[in-house]
């Protein structure tokens, strides 16, 4: 359906200017919010953190809020916290919102022509954005160099011609900088499966950044397991055939790993792989007569039950853990969280509580909602799943939450914002602070 606002609506030109005159309100707006995260920067100077700095007496480890750089060499300090709210506002996680005021103190205060051209409208926030993200390891004078050299042209040269001035000016003025980052990029190899984005079907995607010669290797490797499969009689497509290969290499490792001397000693034998993965059924799941899912929670995905059987199948070693009642009432007297309390806590909210974190609940703190010291008690109904750093923050800053439900938590920010998180999905209940 044409937008009501839309005038003359069946006329081409006019849909045509429409859509023109909004993207042009868009990139307006994007300028003004990068203003805006400046100026919430300027809010929250290095001044406004408290010289007291709180640390553990076993560790080390910093609790009390400090002041850090967000972009590079030159830029102002931020208080630690402030990008918390902001991206509270915005929709956005913690590292989205200190991602976007890095990238606005990097164009204001060390790309100051590029930041000129943003607030003119001649290049765009989103192209902008990733020049500041590429100079921030720069020094001071090699990001001003930059700078001077891109400004005329940025709006028709492309990245990979950025890159290229980008990395001459890291050469040209710290060369030390240059060969530590060479070194450093060997460091960067690594190589990912991402078994948190699992589809429904089972499969995931891979990626990495490999040494050429490893890359070679593992290639011919892969390509040596897919004209295997094939002459076994394999009838899949080459792609296919070579994912297979993937996990056919895998295996073949573990094997090796896993290889075990016999009772007798004079033989060995393979171990059976544990595979731990929790798992939640639905009503038709549990039999075998009918289809059902699965819900992976290492994952956060939906697979089919034949897909878990067929993980659990043949040599398979699988260990069944007891239930945790989600509905039953825990408590203890005690302020040490037990085993089993920690267990149904992560059960039941399954990622960080605070407003748009998705940190896994398994790599979180558990925290009293109302401080034991204040007479909070450690129950089931007292608890939530935090991150270290959003848990620093509830503690030392003036976030404030309660537990409405049992993965229900009503937050407030230092400055009126209420957030709703629920069953993992955030919802900004005011527009605005109160008293803005």
């Amino acid at each position: 359906m044409a937008s009501p606002d839309l005038p003359d609506r069946d006329t081409p030109a006019a849909v045509l200017a429409f859509v023109q005159s909004r993207r042009a309100a868009v990139q307006r707006a994007e300028v003004e919010i990068l203003q805006g995260a400046l100026a919430w920067a300027a809010m929250h100077p290095e001044e406004s953190v408290s010289e007291e700095v709180s640390t553990g007496s076993a560790n080390g480890l910093i609790f009390a809020e400090v002041a850090v750089p967000l972009a590079g060499e030159g830029t102002p300090l931020v208080a630690e916290f402030a990008p918390m709210e902001l991206g509270a506002a915005l929709g956005l996680s913690t590292d989205s919102a200190k991602g976007l005021i890095g990238d606005a103190l990097e164009l204001a205060h060390r790309l100051k022509r590029t930041w000129a051209l943003v607030q003119a409208g001649e290049v765009p926030v989103w192209k902008a954005r990733r020049v500041a993200q590429l100079t921030t390891t720069l020094p001071l004078v090699a990001a001003d160099y930059v700078d001077r050299q891109l400004a005329p042209v940025v709006g028709k040269v492309g990245f990979a011609a950025i890159g290229r001035l980008v990395e001459h000016a890291r050469v040209t003025f710290d060369p030390e900088g240059a060969e530590k980052q060479r070194r450093e990029a060997a460091d960067g190899r690594r190589f990912d499966v991402h078994t948190g984005a699992a589809d429904f079907d089972g499969t995931v995607q891979v990626e990495g950044t490999l040494d050429l010669a490893d890359a070679l290797d593992l290639d011919a490797a892969i390509r040596q397991g897919a004209a295997e499969l094939a002459a076994l009689g394999s009838e899949e497509p080459l792609d296919v055939r070579r994912s297979m290969a993937a996990g056919e290499l895998a295996r073949r490792q573990l094997t090796l790993d896993l290889m075990a001397e016999a009772g007798d000693g004079t033989a060995s034998v393979v171990k059976p792989r544990q595979v731990v993965i929790h798992v939640h059924l639905s009503h038709a799941a549990i039999s075998r007569d009918e289809a059902g899912t699965a819900s992976i929670e290492e994952t956060r995905s939906i697979v089919s039950t034949d897909q878990v059987r067929g993980w659990c199948s043949g040599d398979a070693q699988v260990v069944i853990k007891p239930v945790i009642d989600l509905e039953a009432h825990h408590h203890t007297d005690a302020y040490i969280v037990p085993d089993r309390l920690v267990e149904r806590t992560r059960l039941t909210q399954l990622t960080c509580a605070f407003p748009w974190c998705e940190r896994t609940a398994r790599r979180c703190d558990i925290d009293h909602v109302v401080a034991h010291g204040d007479g909070g008690p450690t129950c089931s109904c007292n608890l939530a799943p935090l991150c270290r750093r959003h848990h620093r923050a509830k503690t030392h800053s003036g976030w404030t939450y309660e537990k409405t439900e049992p993965a229900t938590y009503l937050w407030r920010s230092p400055h009126g914002l209420h957030l709703l998180k629920s069953d993992g999905t955030t919802r900004l209940l005011t527009a605005h602070p109160p008293d803005a």
